[in-house]
């Protein structure tokens, strides 16, 4: 948990990510990233400068045999309100419309689902799960098949919705998600999607992994150019909390 807190806590400082009486809404999904960010920002919340509340949301896709009855008891302890929001995007995805592709509409339904839960629950930040490898793969699926050099922001601000997405797991590598996850025994709720694991983004990974073998430290040095570049909003600001 300390190690969790402590990258969760730089991250959140570099990028000036919560502000006094912030009320963020944690999307849940159920898997170990979520969960993971939901307890070290319910952690956080005890002993970070300045006030703010902690909520958390599920969208439940309409997979049958997805219970998160265990979430519920997770947010029950860490004293976390969870609201939990029935949709079909199960069905429109793969029943109705039967996308061959269905990724991008997916993620696409999914945010404005969540989006419109975090409005209507009083909150105007967004926590989202991406982490360290996350950031690194999606730089290179940019650079790969787009030709741009491009990746999400830690910090962004939606001015249609007046909402603001930020990613307090930026410096955590998915290993220790990982390694968090089975020591704490998160309550990681199985996603049977059909195209998880079947996408450009599991390419990258394997290319990473590869690469990690004979260039030991590759991402490390992919994020560092990201920060030094820097991409538009990615210059972390390393003297906050020491002014």
């Amino acid at each position: 948990m300390q190690k969790l807190l402590s990258s969760v806590r730089r991250a959140v400082d570099h990028y000036h990510m919560i502000s006094e009486n912030d009320r963020i809404a944690v999307g849940v999904s159920g898997g170990k990233d979520s969960l993971a960010l939901l307890m070290a920002l319910a952690n956080l919340r005890r002993f970070y400068p300045v006030p703010f509340e902690v909520a958390a949301i599920t969208l439940e896709m309409g997979y049958d045999g997805m219970d998160f009855s265990p979430v519920q008891d997770l947010c029950d302890g860490l004293g976390v309100e969870y609201i939990r929001i029935p949709t079909q995007i199960k069905q429109i995805i793969f029943d109705v419309r039967q996308e061959a592709n269905p990724c991008s509409l997916c993620a696409k339904m999914r945010r404005g689902a969540l989006h419109e839960a975090a409005l209507a629950a009083g909150c105007y930040k967004v926590a989202l799960g991406h982490h360290f490898d996350d950031a690194v793969e999606t730089y290179l699926l940019s650079l790969f098949y787009e030709g741009r050099i491009s990746c999400f922001k830690p910090v962004t601000w939606l001015d249609r919705r007046d909402i603001t997405l930020i990613r307090p797991l930026l410096y955590t590598s998915e290993q220790d998600i990982r390694n968090f996850a089975r020591r704490q025994a998160l309550p990681v709720v199985h996603n049977p999607c059909p195209a998880d694991g079947n996408t450009k983004r599991q390419e990258v990974k394997e290319l990473l992994q590869s690469l990690e073998q004979s260039m030991p430290g590759v991402r490390e040095r992919i994020f560092g150019a990201m920060q030094r570049y820097p991409l538009p909003g990615w210059e972390p600001d390393r003297t906050f909390r020491k002014r």
